[in-house]
Formats: structure tokens, C-alpha cells, sequence
């Protein structure tokens, strides 16, 4: 029997985004095998320059390059900040019209019967998708966060680590959960909205706000592609509860 070298069977891709959360997708791709990353795409980072042991390739603008000479099949979009995915989802698809987006999701994590996970997702290890519940394009689902039974994420939504949500939820387009918050069942929160850490949402959110506390309570306005990040590009700043 002729054996195989597995990684050539696997189709190269790239990560856009070079910092902290793109590290975990990195991981999570090279733990569920099914690509082979060829290095990242960052438009903050010196192009030759090494993160994680894979090479920083260029910029966005540079795609139409490293299409050609390193037979890209897609790449997934590795940036914490659920409207500045967006933006640069945008960028990418004037450079490269049909670039393919791909997902993935992390060997450790459980998914329900009858989902759905649109394209640019990421699942991280331990992470909870559960029966009929419905994930939309470039969502993040990070360690340890549980979609319940019928629950539906919007595009370009995000859970952070360690967020519980009840059955039937529903997470608006842009709209964030903080660390370790908490949902009961039947909550709709709306578009660009922040909740922030170890929150307890006990009734439904309304659009372009920030609410948190136990029980979590609007507290303001937020402006649409406010920043929610801080300390860097990929760090978490969702406030601090006494």
C-alpha cells in the first residue's frame, strides 16, 4: 500500500487577523485538521514577520498574489470586534469578489441535531450549539459559550467565553455578550448591542445599547460600530460589575 502525506489532501488557507483571537482560531484550525493554514493576512503587522510560527503574508490588498501562489482555497476572518469583521469582510470582497469564506469548528465542541452555521464562523473548544438552533455568517462563539435548544445568532454576532443562553434566544446583527453573562429562555436581544460581563438578562434588549448588571439594565446608548474592545484590538471590555 502507497502511503499518503495527509497534508497535501488539505486545501491552504489564510487567517486575516494576527492578533490574540487570531491565535485561537489558528488553534482551533489546526486541531480540526481540515485546512492547512499558509499564514495570516494583517494589515497592523510587518509583512515577513512571525506570529504563532506561521508567516504574516500582507494585507488585504495583497490577495490577489497569494491566490495565485499559494493555491488559496479561502480564508476565515479572525477579529474579535463583531463590526470591524464586517468592515473587513467588505475590503476583502472588493479586492477578491468571490473569495470563499470558510468556518471552524474546534473537535471539542458539541453540536445539536438539525443546526445550521453559516460561512466565516468560529466554534472554540467547548462550545455548545444545541438542537434547531441556527448560527449566521461570521458569528464567533467563544470557549465554553452555549447556544441552548432554537436559539438563532445574526450575522456578525458574537458570545463570549463562558456565556450561557436559555432556549429560543435570539442574538441581533453586531451585537455582543459579555464574559460568563447569562440568559434565561425566550430573550430577543437586538442589533449592535452590548451586554456586558457576568450580566443576568432576565427580559429583551433593545437596539444600540449597552446594558449589564444582575438583573441587567440599559444603562446608555451605544453608536453604531462603537467600540466594545480595548487594550488592543482583540481584548474583551465589556464593563465591570461591583
Amino acid at each position: 500500500m502507497k502511503c499518503t502525506n495527509p497534508s497535501k489532501l488539505m486545501k491552504n488557507i489564510v487567517i486575516f487577523g494576527a492578533s490574540s483571537h487570531g491565535s485561537v482560531v489558528l488553534d482551533c484550525l489546526e486541531k480540526e485538521g481540515r485546512f492547512r493554514v499558509v499564514g495570516f493576512v494583517d494589515s497592523y503587522k510587518r509583512k515577513g514577520s512571525v506570529q504563532n510560527g506561521y508567516e504574516i503574508l500582507g494585507t488585504e490588498y495583497d490577495l490577489p498574489y497569494l491566490c495565485d501562489v499559494h493555491n488559496l482555497y479561502g480564508g476565515i476572518i479572525a477579529i474579535g470586534d463583531n463590526f470591524l469583521r464586517k468592515y473587513v469582510t467588505d475590503k476583502i470582497k472588493k479586492v477578491v469578489p468571490h473569495f470563499n469564506f470558510i468556518s471552524t469548528v474546534h473537535p471539542t465542541a458539541i453540536l445539536g441535531k438539525d443546526i445550521s452555521i453559516g460561512k466565516g464562523v468560529a466554534v472554540l473548544s467547548g462550545v455548545i450549539v444545541n438542537t434547531n438552533s441556527k448560527v449566521g455568517d461570521f458569528c464567533i462563539l467563544n470557549t465554553n459559550s452555549v447556544l441552548e435548544h432554537d436559539g438563532t445568532m445574526q450575522p456578525y454576532s458574537s458570545l463570549a467565553p463562558g456565556v450561557y443562553t436559555g432556549g429560543n434566544f435570539n442574538l441581533g446583527r453586531f451585537s455582543a455578550v459579555g464574559l460568563r453573562a447569562n440568559i434565561i429562555d425566550n430573550i430577543t436581544i437586538k442589533e449592535h448591542t452590548v451586554i456586558g460581563a457576568g450580566s443576568l438578562v432576565l427580559k429583551n434588549i433593545g437596539n444600540f445599547v449597552v446594558a449589564y448588571g444582575t438583573p441587567a439594565k440599559v444603562v446608555r446608548k451605544r453608536g453604531k460600530g462603537e467600540k466594545y474592545l480595548s487594550g488592543g484590538k482583540d481584548k474583551y471590555v465589556f464593563s465591570v460589575l461591583n
